[in-house]
């Protein structure tokens, strides 16, 4: 497989774009040549070295960094509650809050939101998945959940995967009101999310540190809400009280540094994705979506 530039759709505008992926080199090296697959494996799959970077980022020297990141990725500082002056390290200023307004919260209880920024695959049925990825890498709900009979409810059903690049809004909501359970935490490794990387191996989200939860909403059913670690992304913090009634848009918890991943799972028939979403996915095109866009909404009945 050849090392492709990673293209997606801006949904604001219909534009295509290439994503700038920091440290894109480094990628190309550990996951599409063979030295570097030796050092994937060997090193950089491990939590210590995430451990280590992760620390970095969490010392007062790192605020170096932020002023740089802001202007090579484009950030709008604009929308966020704080200046830059005020944030204590490049972690802080990472899992930054934004103002109330930066984020509106789109329709009403039969809309399900985005409960990230972030670029969206997304697939009507669970089986579509084979297409879309490199063949021989198969992606089970089982191995996934560590859990045949939660994976059993899930079969047929629908999925949207929210991948966040470093340069996104880290902080997560709730796509839809309802009620949510504990967070379930499964040990794993810390593979990239990166495009590049799951375009050579997609069982990647079945190796990697992950959490999952049970959101019981109102309209679209039992969601599973899976929070993925990465390299570089040790820390996924909930900030919610489990088994509480939760309101759309409230926020969940955040990852701390690097990109990562959140996958939502749908039980058969209890969303409508929402069409570009599906269309965009079949031609191998991530869409870029905003925390509380619409992404969906209830199923229209058919008899």
């Amino acid at each position: 497989m050849t090392f492709k530039p990673i293209k997606y759709l801006e949904r604001k505008t219909g534009e295509e774009k290439q994503e700038y992926v920091p440290g894109e080199k480094y990628l190309k090296f550990l996951y599409y040549s063979p030295l570097g697959k030796l050092t994937l494996e060997s090193i950089v799959k491990r939590k210590c070295l995430t451990s280590y970077y992760g620390r970095q980022m969490d010392s007062y020297s790192s605020c170096e960094k932020i002023k740089e990141f802001i202007s090579n990725n484009n950030i709008n500082m604009n929308e966020a509650l704080n200046s830059i002056e005020e944030y204590q390290s490049f972690n802080e200023f990472f899992i930054r809050k934004l103002k109330n307004d930066s984020r509106p919260i789109a329709g009403d209880d039969t809309t399900l939101v985005s409960p990230a920024d972030g670029k969206i695959f997304a697939f009507e049925n669970l089986s579509e998945i084979k297409d879309f990825f490199v063949k021989g890498e198969n992606f089970t709900l089982s191995e996934f959940l560590k859990d045949d009979n939660l994976a059993k409810k899930y079969e047929n059903g629908s999925m949207i995967i929210i991948r966040l690049a470093p340069v996104d809004y880290h902080r997560l909501h709730f796509p839809t009101s309802g009620i949510i359970g504990a967070s379930k935490q499964i040990k794993g490794y810390y593979y990239s999310v990166s495009t590049h990387a799951i375009r050579k191996n997609f069982r990647i989200f079945c190796e990697n540190k992950r959490e999952y939860s049970i959101l019981k909403s109102d309209n679209f059913g039992n969601i599973l809400i899976s929070e993925i670690a990465a390299t570089m992304v040790g820390g996924i913090t909930q900030l919610y009280i489990p088994n509480t009634k939760i309101e759309k848009g409230e926020e969940k918890g955040y990852f701390s540094f690097g990109g990562s991943t959140t996958i939502l799972l749908f039980e058969k028939d209890s969303i409508e994705i929402d069409k570009d979403l599906i269309e965009n996915s079949r031609k191998n095109l991530e869409t870029k979506v905003y925390m509380g866009e619409k992404i969906g909404a209830i199923k229209k009945k058919t008899f």
